[in-house]
């Protein structure tokens, strides 16, 4: 079965365009330049851009019985010799089959992992016959199929159907990949998603997403621009991290110090899990150049929160970091074992972050959801799912006060005409203004920015010059009314829409337009100033939210009589079964500027947040609610490519509507903590 790149609709194998949307299975598109590829390229021909997805590939050799075991009562597939190597025209790959054959040769690069020719090698492989019981080999791969849905996903498939599994002759799970299975829903926290896994005799393949070349937790930890909130900051993190690895036994995986990494936005993540000893005790990685007074750090030990101290010991040691007080006292205090709990370590370092913003007696009440936002911090909510649970059942998790600046703004707008109107009336505008300062202890982005879509009435020589009139005006206001570094008052926002409303007004006046004849538009309008957000719409264009923690939410509400309805107490199904249910109720240009009231809305930005304007031809049908995991979840994270990502959603309304005009405009924010405010 293959997965379209673009819908994610599911395809048979022999289809070379997906039936749903079109788009090339057989090819794939480089997100830099647009260029037509082979599946199993590496890298673009024509820009140079890594195009290819390369996993980590963790390849185990299981110890084999002990004389006297029973093994008719093992399952197929864990008893077995050391692979053969069988050939393929020129191409080598590792079959997975008993064999009493010596020991094959080392598998050189672009030989494959698996006999289907999917995994091609992107480092030689050992020869899996010199590899000792219980050991790993972790090499990169290339996977030459990605639209192939994997085995392992036909694994879990055929489990919850109470199937068995014939692919490659195995019937297991290999057990480390029951752990990254286990843990897909924390990967926001940091845990590495897995992509593919199979086990045949006694080897067991897990293929996970390559971290290996994410920055490294110590490196950032070296620098002296790395703030001391910063790594108050990394310390909760771990603290999150231990209490979700717990459940699997995987805490290991936190104290390897070289396994600890950074993803885009600089939070921690996980190159990789490790399992933990069968009896429960732990290793702390320290280099072996360091010498240590923190007791028992070379020992294993069993775990206890008490771990996590010797963990930051191991990083401030290893980094050269001199240890500032107040974390100073906090490692002493665990290694002291008065601190006993997780919830009492989170608490500590949830002070030690108020006291770096000088405010150390104010901490905030803890819950398991986003509270109320403050009108001077952000509260950078780490725990987003209500079962999360740590070692003190009883205490509530807590929540670090910091406060949150952009680092990054980016956007991407396109109108279509649609499959039905020979004339397009929707039109759109976006306008930044981005002053980025970067010195050797200080970063600031400020940021500016305007985006408007309008969705024109009226017809040809009417719609069309309603929603670029509308367009241009506000744009014109805002201009002249928007003072540096504030965004305008929710009075002057109204202000510009009346007057833009007049203008269009005036036109159809002064060209005696009457009736359904009048020109008109609708509005939806963000602007941007740094982390903050102001809104204000008029008709039925509307404004999505997306982010990792909440998902898809509807900012605006449209103007019509169905909504007007519902307003009134009237219930949904009643609302929208009148035949003027979807009639709008404002509209910019029809009437003079005393008949528009426009909805404004003030928020900050408290996380990554993709913002969706979008006309109705875009989300009409609940086409937005259906498909925005596959189409506008991805485009939060900063290596998609927004331009293919509104391409990707104008495609989809054309194929799923079709009937409007159709125009998107996407915003990508990111943001982070702002360390300089210590």
């Amino acid at each position: 079965m293959l997965i379209c790149p673009q819908c994610k609709f599911e395809n048979p194998n022999t289809n070379k365009f997906c039936q749903n949307c079109g788009a090339s299975l057989t090819q794939k598109v480089c997100s830099e330049c647009g260029t037509h590829m082979a599946l199993n390229a590496q890298q673009c021909d024509n820009c140079g851009a890594e195009c290819g997805t390369v996993l980590w590939a963790i390849i185990t050799k299981e110890a084999t019985f002990a004389a006297g075991e029973n093994k008719e009562d093992e399952q197929v597939g864990e008893v077995g010799e050391v692979t053969e190597v069988e050939e393929v025209g020129e191409d080598k790959f590792i079959c997975l089959s008993p064999s009493t054959s010596s020991s094959p040769s080392p598998l050189p690069v672009g030989s494959y992992l698996d006999p289907q020719q999917r995994y091609q090698l992107l480092e030689p492989l050992p020869a899996l016959g010199e590899i000792a019981p219980n050991t790993e080999v972790c090499i990169k791969v290339l996977d030459c199929q990605p639209y192939q849905v994997s085995l392992l996903e036909v694994m879990l498939a055929n489990q919850q159907q109470g199937l068995a599994t014939l692919s490659m002759d195995t019937n297991k799970i290999p057990s480390l990949a029951k752990l990254y299975i286990d843990l897909q829903s924390w990967s926001h926290l940091g845990i590495p998603p897995i992509h593919d896994a199979w086990q045949q005799d006694n080897i067991q393949v897990v293929l996970i997403e390559d971290r290996s070349n994410w920055q490294e937790l110590l490196y950032l930890w070296r620098e002296d621009t790395t703030s001391s909130l910063q790594i108050v900051h990394f310390l909760y993190q771990m603290t999150q991290l231990w209490s979700v690895l717990e459940t699997v036994n995987c805490r290991q995986s936190l104290l390897e110090l070289s396994n600890l990494r950074l993803d885009e936005d600089e939070s921690l993540a996980l190159q990789r899990l490790y399992v933990e000893s069968p009896d429960n005790q732990y290793n702390v990685e320290l280099p072996e150049d360091i010498e240590t007074t923190a007791p028992d750090t070379t020992e294993a030990q069993v775990f206890t929160v008490q771990v996590l101290g010797r963990v930051w010991q191991a990083l401030f040691r290893q980094s050269q970091r001199t240890q500032f007080g107040s974390i100073l006292h906090l490692i002493g205090d665990l290694e002291l074992g008065k601190i006993q709990t997780l919830g009492q370590l989170q608490s500590r370092l949830e002070a030690i972050a108020s006291e770096f913003q000088g405010n150390p007696t104010s901490i905030p009440s803890v819950t398991s959801k986003m509270s109320q936002t403050p009108a001077t911090a952000t509260i950078l909510q780490l725990d987003d799912e209500e079962q999360y649970e740590t070692d003190s059942k009883g205490d509530d998790v807590p929540t670090i006060v910091l406060p949150m600046q952009l680092v990054s703004l980016e956007n991407a707008g396109l109108t279509d005409v649609g499959r039905q109107r020979d004339h397009n009336e929707d039109y759109f505008g976006i306008e930044t203004k981005i002053q980025k300062l970067e010195l050797p202890n200080k970063r600031t982005l400020q940021v500016r920015g305007l985006y408007v879509l309008c969705d024109g009435m009226g017809g040809h020589a009417g719609g069309e010059v309603a929603s670029a009139l509308a367009v241009n005006s506000l744009r014109q206001y805002f201009q002249t009314n928007w003072a540096l570094n504030k965004l305008p008052s929710e009075d002057d926002i109204r202000k510009a829409v009346r007057q833009t409303n007049q203008a269009i007004f005036d036109l159809n006046q002064k060209d005696a337009r009457s009736g359904v004849g009048r020109m008109g538009t609708t509005l939806v309008m963000v602007l941007i100033q740094d982390n903050q957000v102001a809104v204000a719409n008029v008709g039925d264009s509307r404004l999505y939210r997306v982010t990792r923690k909440r998902g898809l939410e509807q900012i605006t509400v449209d103007h019509e009589v169905g909504q007007r309805e519902i307003s009134r107490g009237v219930e949904p199904s009643v609302a929208y079964s009148r035949p003027d249910a979807y009639q709008l109720t404002q509209a910019l240009g029809p009437r003079d500027e005393h008949s528009i009231i426009p909805d404004v809305q003030f928020f900050e930005i408290n996380e990554d947040t993709l913002f969706v304007l979008a006309s109705d031809g875009l989300s009409d049908n609940d086409l937005l609610t259906i498909h925005w995991q596959t189409h506008l979840a991805p485009l939060l994270s900063s290596s998609a490519n927004l331009e293919s990502g509104v391409r990707a959603l104008i495609d989809l309304a054309n194929h799923y509507n079709g009937h409007d005009n159709i125009t998107a405009i996407i915003i990508r924010a990111k943001v982070r903590p702002n360390l300089e405010q210590q």
